[in-house]
């Protein structure tokens, strides 16, 4: 199950990293603008993978109770919940751009090339969830090879449109949005038919018992989309401190931020294959087994990420200078590849643990955990690092808040199998 995940997800991340580099290319203020907008990207990816831990979690549940007729007309209704939830948050934050932008910190030079980029951000922002919706739901009836293909599929068309609609059409910084509005959306010209057609999704919602299904949903939906959302929150707390060393700063972050989502492309895999695995124990009362395999998890994502850490340090100088061509953002940028990568092993067992713990039901601790990692560990640290060393010291902050937030996360974890052992041992 995790293997067509891994393709899928890698391919996402690879045309966000061509994305960054053909952006890199235009200069330092475009690729300062993509570094802004990708707090608030983050936002939408919250909602809508909370949205998809719930949609897993529920449809699976139905199917295991043999309820299929149910199960489609949840599928519905999740479409419909999730179509609705993305385009009132994105005309949100475009009625808000202007305070969001003043909020963390962006140079008034660049706002006006801020405001050109976003209508078609936001856009590409809202088919990228509703294709998200669709792969939920295939993953929901155990269908991850799809999702996994067609991830694959839509990310390579984005890659060769990149340049023709950022270069040849001369659209610049919004060409690159347009490329992925393209893109997804051919994604979703096959996906629905696909789930139509296999009769996963239905509209019906007169015999669902409406009230019952969305409590159902945002009972799980609540907790995992409030952990979801965490992350972008502290990403704007951070892309202000950020801001404070100069645009310079902010592009070679946003480039890190880019290269951070590529290098925890593994965990972000096993975050979608192993809850239904877990679920599956779960129901079965198999804890040892549970056990076992989180430890075998964890253990590969430590040494997995400590591998990945040395080759950024490694190439920290070459890769620097491939991404921009600008020599103060490439500076910071090596900066950053030699401190941060070596943290990712923490940030993925923290990652790892807050989906464990929501397949165990336990979305209240997951919360915790993501609360804790962002607001007690990283983002403590990345101020008291600027205040000691500057820029340089903000990002050996990032390195420390990590390591200490994956240590925090499995003992929170194995504290919460203890008492699960303990309810079952009761009953």
């Amino acid at each position: 199950m995790t293997w067509p995940m891994l393709f899928g997800v890698l391919s996402l991340m690879t045309f966000q990293l061509v994305d960054s580099a053909f952006i890199g290319q235009l200069g330092r203020d475009p690729l300062a603008a993509l570094g802004f907008t990708l707090p608030m990207q983050q936002l939408i990816i919250g909602l809508q993978v909370g949205l998809g831990i719930a949609t897993t979690a529920i449809i699976s549940r139905t199917l295991g109770a043999g309820d299929q007729l149910r199960a489609e007309r949840l599928g519905g209704l999740v479409v419909t919940v999730g179509a609705t939830l993305v385009i009132v948050l994105c005309i949100s934050l475009w009625l808000l751009q202007t305070r969001i932008m003043s909020a963390l910190g962006a140079e008034e030079s660049l706002l006006p090339l801020i405001r050109s980029y976003w209508i078609p951000w936001l856009l590409s922002a809202w088919t990228g969830a509703m294709l998200y919706f669709g792969y939920s739901v295939c993953r929901s009836h155990g269908d991850t090879r799809l999702p996994g293909y067609m991830m694959v599929a839509t990310s390579l068309l984005n890659i060769v449109l990149d340049p023709l609609y950022i270069f040849v059409f001369g659209w610049g910084l919004p060409g690159a949005a347009l490329a992925t509005i393209t893109a997804f959306g051919i994604g979703c010209l096959f996906i629905y038919p696909k789930l139509l057609r296999c009769g996963w999704v239905r509209f019906d919602f007169k015999q669902l018992a409406l009230g019952r299904a969305l409590k159902q949903l945002n009972d799980i939906m609540a907790p995992a989309m409030i952990s979801q959302l965490m992350p972008p929150v502290s990403a704007m707390v951070a892309t202000a401190l950020v801001a404070g060393f100069g645009s310079a700063a902010v592009a070679a972050w946003g480039l890190g931020t880019r290269l951070e989502f590529f290098s925890i492309v593994v965990v972000l895999a096993l975050t979608m294959s192993m809850p239904p695995m877990v679920g599956r124990m779960l129901g079965a009362g198999e804890l040892g087994q549970i056990r076992k395999l989180v430890r075998l998890a964890v253990r590969f994502v430590v040494i997995w990420q400590l591998a990945i850490g040395l080759i950024w340090l490694l190439a920290s100088g070459v890769v620097s200078e491939l991404f921009t061509s600008d020599r103060e953002v490439s500076d910071v940028l090596s900066s950053y590849l030699v401190r941060v990568p070596l943290s990712y092993s923490g940030l993925g067992v923290c990652m790892l643990m807050v989906s464990v713990c929501n397949a165990l039901g336990l979305a209240l601790r997951a919360l915790l955990v993501s609360t804790l990692r962002l607001f007690l560990c990283f983002l403590p640290f990345l101020w008291f690092g600027a205040q000691i060393g500057g820029i340089s010291g903000l990002m050996s902050g990032a390195l420390a808040g990590n390591l200490l937030a994956g240590a925090m996360a499995y003992a929170f974890y194995r504290q919460g199998i203890r008492k699960l052992a303990a309810l079952h041992a009761g009953s």
